[in-house]
């Protein structure tokens, strides 16, 4: 299982048709993807925490990466003609410090 479904980011983003969900797709992969990036974080960490494993360490990181791509996500839906990447990113370093640095 997926650690953001599709289900719950149309939720996020109060789309209710299916009108959208190819776009949707597309724009929460892109969003995985650009938050692993910025939080440096492997293929074999990204999977841990992506996985369906109960781990309390994983736990919080799973939280964290949930909140920011679910922004990302509303970010890139929302400024869908006129998206700034480096701000977008900027906001995504900040919210992702704590795993970027390996605070956590």
């Amino acid at each position: 299982m997926a650690l953001i479904t599709l289900e719950e980011t149309k939720a996020y983003l109060r789309v209710d048709s299916a009108d959208e969900d190819a776009m949707i797709g597309i724009l929460l992969n892109s969003a995985k993807r650009l938050c692993v990036d910025v939080a440096r974080l492997s293929d074999d960490q990204w999977a841990e925490i992506n996985s369906d494993e109960e781990d309390p360490v994983v736990a919080p990181l799973r939280e964290t990466m949930k909140v920011a791509i679910l922004y990302a996500v509303g970010y890139l839906f929302e400024h869908r003609e006129e998206a700034d990447h480096h701000e977008l990113t900027l906001t995504l370093r900040s919210l992702l410090f704590a795993i970027r640095e390996g605070v956590v």
